[in-house]
């Protein structure tokens, strides 16, 4: 097969100018004070703004129109797109799309934040969580294994591992709402739209289909049953 040896010098060509306007914008942030121990895998768009003091670390894509604050660490292996992030945030191992996250939070790894999301000041969103179209308020931790969709989640609220919003029911959308300081059972559905007042609890392996009232406890699951002597009869051998 012919090759076309003007093409492929004109990739070749493409490339290393994109390779050369990479490494100019990344010195050009280290002039400015952000650190950039590593230049390896980092690609960051023309129209990244950093705060002196944040550390971008290995693989990690800055993509579209990204503000980054100061003193943070994002990375190693991050992208961020069209995305604000604040002051002293930590996000590792995250993908953050369209969103808004606060000054103060630890995000970490491997956690999705999908368009429209607002993560608020001192949020912990831990290892295996998703956020899409939600808002979650200050100081709020949500630290395994958790999607939390089209949902209000006020001040101070728990979610324990497991926690799923079931948003969706095949034809619509709908929201769920958490108040101040509730604590979310490990292992709990919580089925929008449904309210979960200020204070209140979940009984971890609930789903949660009625509002629970502000500083009650909800409990939705079966009562468990022993069947004493049930493996030794003669019916299982």
């Amino acid at each position: 097969m012919a090759t076309n040896d003007s093409g492929a010098n004109a990739r070749v060509q493409r490339q290393k100018q994109k390779e050369e306007e990479r490494i100019q914008k990344l010195e050009a942030l280290v002039a400015a004070g952000v650190e950039i121990p590593c230049f390896d895998g980092i690609l960051i768009d023309g129209d990244v703004r950093i705060g002196q003091g944040t550390t971008i670390l290995p693989g990690t894509i800055l993509r579209g129109k990204v503000e980054i604050g100061e003193n943070c660490m994002i990375g190693p292996n991050s992208l961020i797109e069209d995305s604000t992030v604040g002051d002293n945030a930590k996000l590792n191992s995250t993908q953050c799309y369209q969103s808004v996250v606060k000054s103060g939070v630890n995000i970490g790894p491997f956690v999705h934040i999908r368009p429209n999301s607002v993560v608020g000041e001192n949020v912990h969103l831990g290892n295996f969580v998703e956020v899409k179209n939600s808002t979650i308020d200050t100081g709020t931790k949500v630290s395994h294994l958790t999607y939390v969709g089209d949902s209000d989640v006020g001040k101070g609220v728990n979610f324990g591992c497991g926690t799923v919003t079931v948003n969706y029911t095949g034809k619509a959308k709908f929201r769920t709402t958490i108040g101040d300081h509730a604590f979310i059972g490990c292992n709990t559905n919580l089925v929008a739209p449904v309210t979960v007042g200020e204070g209140a609890y979940t009984a971890a392996g609930s789903t949660i289909t009625e509002d629970v009232p502000a500083d009650a406890l909800g409990i939705a699951r079966a009562r468990q049953v022993n069947k004493l002597g049930w493996c030794l009869r003669d019916d299982r051998k």
